[in-house]
């Protein structure tokens, strides 16, 4: 288990990369005009639009996980709310919510 990145909701992807490389962040990643990963060489911060928000208009922390189905599992035992795991363009993933009641992304890469 890992933290993944932090996604954060992205209406307007290129002000908002631009915004955040100014701050001294560089892009990791992107998938066309949906997702851009933004690290500043610790932690990563994904811009997504709405096709990509797991929780529309949220942002959220994500782990990622080395078995999806075993902790999603593990979870939903110990009383969690567990959401089906969902594929998506690069994971399958997972909302769970925190006893606080906050959401939670869980995935697992695809290969």
């Amino acid at each position: 288990m890992r933290i993944g990145h932090v996604i954060v909701p992205a209406a307007d992807l290129a002000a908002q990369v631009d915004f955040y490389t100014r701050l001294g962040l560089t892009v990791r990643f992107r998938d066309g005009d949906r997702y851009v990963a933004l690290t500043d060489g610790t932690v990563t911060i994904g811009l997504a639009d709405g096709s990509q928000q797991p929780v529309a208009g949220r942002t959220l922390l994500s782990v990622e996980v080395d078995d999806l189905d075993s902790c999603v599992a593990e979870l939903a035992a110990s009383g969690a709310s567990v959401g089906e795991p969902v594929p998506g363009p690069h994971e399958r993933r997972s909302v769970v919510v925190d006893p606080g009641g906050v959401p939670v992304v869980v995935y697992e890469r695809r290969v």
